[in-house]
């Protein structure tokens, strides 16, 4: 095994201020992209809303006319 010297345990933490500095870039990288996929979910999420309104609107047209044409059954009394 080698032997661990003082110059070899400097040259590691030399080293050290660029590791971190390029981890801290990553880091950002990451950050920016769980944003976007954050915007991405939330327009997601919206566009789904409008669809729901949408059919929910639809659906009490639809109501509306089936009444107005009589197209609805009565409930059967007992």
């Amino acid at each position: 095994m080698a032997e661990v010297t003082s110059e070899l345990i400097y040259e590691v933490l030399k080293a050290m201020p660029d590791r971190l500095g390029k981890l801290e870039d990553k880091m950002d990288e990451v950050k920016q992209e769980l944003q976007a996929i954050r915007t991405h979910q939330l327009a997601m999420q919206q566009d789904t809303q409008n669809i729901y309104s949408a059919l929910t609107r639809q659906d009490t047209r639809l109501e509306r006319i089936e009444r107005r044409l009589e197209l609805t059954e009565s409930p059967l009394a007992p």
